[in-house]
């Protein structure tokens, strides 16, 4: 039985090796009972099986180490896709970082260490106002780390900007934004939080948080641990409309509990222009000429009564204003007046019998309201009816939010 037993094994592994193809492989030899013993037999059959095993477990190495390679390069161009879609937790690609950095796109070197495109997304259902749960959840347990967004099921969430009752949240003190969350001009802004303990909405002062407002209408959180357990952070359920709001809306609330989707109102480009003319003869000093001839009134900015300008929007104001002088050895001067302050002056001096002109331009910034007129400091200044010798004028080049 033993004989049988040894030559089956011989003839498989015979086999085995055969079919591999390879020029190197070992031929088993056959022993027959008249010329070698049993023991001797079964000797070399023993150390052809391990020598069989050992190149057994070297394949067997090999083929893993295919696997894991594979595997890797895999997990690779996933995370890429990954972090394109900005749905879980960004970071740089491992390409990007063995550039120089003249050598990114101007795009991913503005997004390297903007906490938008670079958070980790925190989708927890007792997170929600409306979330009550046996086990409390307390967030100084929590090892934060870096910038998180806010989502409950998959839809984009934000922090509550008002008092929370306790137990709600997961946690016995949920915690809750003081103060609005920020515009996106605004940038990184730091804001407190407090927790909701014994009828006092901020029982607990925890540490302060910093918070941003990303494209899309959503926010993102640096958050930190709280002073004390059971605190935990809270995810408004009631602003989950907010994450269906377009590019040109914003999410807007007047009792923190009912939001809705605003769309912005598109500041219109106001035109302003405005030409008058003084009809007559200036002598001395005159505080506020009243330009009674206006030719140009656009815009309704400009009042002939009171002779003064009053900015209706913030912006960017070009004026002008003139004179003529037509006396001797006398000096004229026209001075522009911007909220009291005296700040261009339109000047001649007439050395021998002649007229003179003088023109003079003035840019500014202005905001809504404030006020502009000429003042006659010194000498005459000349005109009539027919004439456009003193004037005053201007327009709003630039209208500013």
């Amino acid at each position: 039985m033993v004989v049988l037993a040894v030559a089956v094994f011989v003839t498989l592994s015979s086999c085995a090796v055969g079919c591999s193809g390879s020029p190197n492989s070992t031929e088993l030899k056959l022993w027959s009972r008249e010329n070698q013993s049993m023991a001797v037999q079964i000797a070399a059959v023993f150390k052809e099986m391990e020598s069989l095993r050992c190149e057994q477990t070297t394949l067997q190495q090999q083929q893993n180490a295919l696997t894991q390679m594979h595997i890797t390069s895999h997990q690779k161009r996933a995370q890429k896709e990954v972090a394109g879609t900005n749905v879980l937790t960004y970071g740089s690609n491992d390409d990007e970082e063995d550039l120089p950095k003249e050598d990114l796109p101007e795009e991913d070197s503005r997004r390297r260490g903007d906490p938008c495109f670079h958070h980790t997304v925190l989708d927890q259902a007792w997170r929600a106002t409306n979330s009550t749960s046996k086990f409390k959840m307390c967030d100084r347990n929590v090892k934060w780390k870096g910038w998180y967004r806010l989502f409950y099921k998959g839809r984009s969430i934000q922090m509550p900007e008002r008092c929370v009752p306790v137990n709600k949240c997961g946690t016995h003190s949920p915690l809750w934004l003081v103060g609005r969350h920020p515009k996106r001009r605004q940038g990184i802004v730091t804001r407190n939080v407090c927790g909701h303990w014994k009828k006092n909405c901020c029982a607990f002062r925890s540490t302060p948080i910093q918070v941003k407002k990303c494209r899309g209408n959503y926010y993102v959180y640096k958050f930190n641990q709280p002073s004390s357990c059971y605190l935990a952070y809270c995810a408004d359920i009631n602003t989950l409309v907010c994450g269906r709001c377009r590019r040109n809306q914003s999410c807007v609330s007047r009792d923190k509990i009912n939001w809705r989707c605003k769309t912005k109102r598109r500041m219109s480009s106001k035109k302003i222009h405005f030409f008058a003319s003084y009809p007559g003869q200036l002598s001395g000093k005159v505080n506020r000429i009243k330009y009674s001839k206006v030719l140009v009134n656009v815009g309704r900015a400009y009042n002939r009564r009171t002779g003064v300008f009053k900015a209706p929007v913030k912006g960017v104001y070009q004026f002008f204003f003139s004179t003529q002088s037509a006396n001797a050895g006398q000096k004229t001067d026209l001075w522009l007046v911007i909220n009291s302050y005296w700040v261009a002056v339109s000047h001649t001096h007439v050395s021998r019998p002649s007229t003179v002109g003088s023109l003079s331009m003035y840019m500014t910034f202005l905001r809504r309201g404030a006020k502009v007129f000429v003042t006659h400091n010194s000498g005459r200044s000349w005109a009539n009816a027919a004439s456009m010798t003193i004037t005053f004028g201007g327009s709003l080049l630039v209208q500013m939010k």
